[in-house]
């Protein structure tokens, strides 16, 4: 409920704001959702989102895979952490931007170099939540699978995994928020459809109606996604850690 009254505050605020200011600067919700239903009806709207969201779901895929494998690695060798780690801080502190240019101009304005972008920007953050879960995981517990002569993928599956999972959680959370930022730049700069690109030309056309109907329905999207698909996810997996007692310490 609260929420509800706090997204019709939000409306309440911007159609105030937009009675105030010039309809080409700042139209009110009314236009914005006619201009929604144009773009749904011609198909252009639903196309420009599943090209963004095949690339945001690509590009996530990629780099959690790649993330969740050098992490572990890394977590788990030493030398391997002290020999890649330069690495990783020179790809946490390269600007989204420099990457994507970088790739366009290596790989050509191609579906892989967009892709492969996205991915590159993403993967550094991931091998730090990974490695830092790895280098977080019970002594004890691999001692007892020793102990009980626990085949690999028994190890992984039972002991691994089950400890991991918070932070695979929180690495697919920030992920997903990250990717499809970096995406609409991406598309921006050098693809031909997607979300991204409607928006760079509506700001050609300086069409703040265009550009408000393709950024409002995919940020919904993804906060569809964030509350159907992350947050069960995430409560799932960190459903056995325990909770703080009610009332204690009152006595």
């Amino acid at each position: 409920m609260i929420r509800l009254l706090s997204l019709a505050l939000l409306l309440a605020f911007w159609q105030g704001a937009a009675l105030f200011s010039d309809p080409r600067r700042l139209p009110g919700p009314l236009p914005v959702f006619e201009a929604i239903v144009h773009e749904a009806e011609s198909g252009a709207l639903f196309t420009n989102l599943a090209a963004t969201l095949a690339r945001v779901a690509a590009a996530f895929l990629l780099a959690m895979s790649l993330g969740a494998a050098l992490g572990y690695a890394m977590g788990r060798r030493p030398a391997l952490d002290r020999l890649f780690d330069p690495w990783l801080v020179i790809l946490l502190n390269l600007p989204a931007l420099v990457v994507i240019v970088l790739a366009y101009l290596w790989a050509g304005l191609t579906e892989a170099a967009a892709v492969g972008a996205v991915a590159l920007n993403k993967l550094p953050n991931a091998i730090v939540v990974m490695r830092e879960g790895v280098r977080a995981l019970d002594h004890e517990l691999d001692e007892m699978a020793e102990v009980f002569r626990l085949r690999p993928a028994a190890r992984l599956r039972h002991i691994v995994l089950p400890q991991l999972a918070p932070y695979i959680a929180a690495a697919t959370r920030s992920g997903l928020s990250l990717v499809w930022k970096i995406v609409l730049v991406v598309e921006l700069i050098g693809r031909s459809n997607g979300v991204g690109f409607e928006i760079n030309m509506a700001f050609q056309l300086f069409d703040v109606r265009l550009l408000l109907a393709y950024a409002i329905p995919f940020v919904l999207l993804m906060l569809a996604v964030e509350t159907l698909l992350v947050q069960p996810f995430e409560r799932h997996v960190s459903r056995w850690r325990r909770r703080p007692a009610r009332g204690q310490g009152l006595a």
